[in-house]
């Protein structure tokens, strides 16, 4: 069976030829995951004129489509010129950055899981070993105490023994 170029009609089978890997681009949504929902780029995002100051509507329509025209070649033209490039580039550290995560990160995070969990037995032995009984023996202390209330009568005069005495 022989290859064909992604996207061109094969003529044994009539069918459009795919790239390979199974991702299939849609042409009307190119952000289905938003990712660029910050980028306000449209002529009301940017200019508006408030109540009280108005340019002429020609003027106004005229510099509205200016806007439009401008970016829109600007854009395309930038697209043509440096998109492939810049996908190639993209691609390439893309590929990099997953090659060291599969290849270096995670190797090196299970190291340091299976190096740890020695030394994290051995803390949770000692937790268990000193600082729960600890903690047990403050919180029977503490739930032995009890605060009683009540109004002390009203004297102008302080003694020196109620030290304590507020």
């Amino acid at each position: 069976m022989m290859h064909h170029v992604a996207g061109l009609c094969c003529a044994s089978c009539g069918e459009v030829c795919r790239p390979m890997g199974g991702n299939t681009m849609d042409d009307e949504d190119r952000d289905p995951n938003n990712l660029n929902q910050h980028l306000q780029v449209q002529w009301d995002d940017v200019v508006g004129e408030p109540e009280g100051i108005r340019s002429l509507r020609c003027g106004w329509r005229l510099s509205s489509w200016c806007f439009r025209s401008s970016r829109n070649v600007c854009y395309i033209f930038l697209s043509i010129l440096l998109a492939p490039l810049t996908a190639l580039c993209l691609g390439c550290t893309f590929a990099c950055l997953a090659f060291e995560h599969i290849w270096c990160v995670a190797p090196c995070l299970r190291v340091c899981k299976i190096s740890c969990a020695a030394t994290r037995s051995f803390l949770q032995a000692c937790t268990h070993a000193t600082v729960i009984p600890f903690t047990e023996a403050l919180s029977f202390f503490w739930s032995r105490i009890s605060i009683k209330t009540q109004k002390l009568p009203d004297t102008s005069v302080e003694r020196k023994d109620d030290i304590l005495l507020i």
